[in-house]
């Protein structure tokens, strides 16, 4: 329990540091240009929490993980502390984006679902960021974001486990599984859609291939090849 709670107190400090960074740039913002964002699902053990990571470096953007956001999602005084960092401008692009999701999806009343969505959307229009999983792939508008899956064979994920946890070969694979399994199912429940289907993303990385400093480049060649500041919400 101990250990829970100073997890949910170091989270909620970034989420802190994070709101007063957004509020002190608030006026900074050229309008006119849009603040594009990458979105990583990945395959548990495909080391996409290490890509993210040197991403965020090498690009000088946030990073927001899979505990952040879903934490932020989960309470609602937080993510009201998040939509209130937002501008006029800002707010009326998150309604667009809901309005959207909600249209395309067909998606029924649900609290968890609407907070997780108006976070995302929160930091999609602060911009410059990477947010690493809970579907925010289906979230924003394709337009935004270059959204990445991060794959690799059962093999490869079992060794990365093993390796970062100390674990069997036998409970690193029961872990992925699990995990696997569990992430499948968010996506079908709220997006009614398949983790693993590449015709979902913009790039599909199998990082059996390719070293970390791989990977980022071929990475940072795709976000720098879109022609992000043509696009309009409107």
């Amino acid at each position: 329990m101990e250990t829970f709670k100073s997890q949910e107190a170091f989270v909620e400090k970034i989420i802190a540091a994070q709101v007063k960074k957004w509020e002190l740039n608030k006026k900074k913002k050229y309008k006119k240009r849009l603040r594009p964002v990458i979105t990583i699902s990945r395959l548990p053990g495909s080391g996409a929490d290490t890509l993210a990571k040197q991403l965020s470096k090498d690009l000088n953007i946030d990073l927001f993980d899979n505990e952040i956001v879903e934490e932020v999602a989960k309470s609602a005084h937080v993510s009201e502390a998040v939509i209130a960092t937002l501008d006029e401008q800002d707010r009326s692009m998150l309604d667009d984006w809901i309005g959207a999701i909600e249209k395309k999806l067909h998606l029924w009343p649900d609290e968890y679902l609407l907070h997780l969505t108006k976070v995302v959307g929160a930091i999609a229009a602060h911009g410059h960021a990477i947010i690493v999983g809970r579907g925010t792939g289906y979230i924003l508008p394709s337009e935004i974001c270059l959204r990445l899956l991060i794959v690799a064979p059962m093999d490869v994920r079992v060794r990365n486990v093993m390796y970062a946890y100390d674990v069997t070969y036998e409970e690193a694979e029961k872990r992925i599984i699990k995990t696997e399994k569990d992430r499948m199912a968010f996506i079908k429940k709220y997006f009614n859609a398949e983790l693993d289907d590449p015709v979902n993303y913009d790039l599909t990385l199998n990082t059996a291939h390719y070293n970390v400093e791989a990977a980022v480049n071929i990475v940072k060649e795709a976000f720098n090849s879109r022609p992000w500041y043509d696009y309009s919400i409107r």
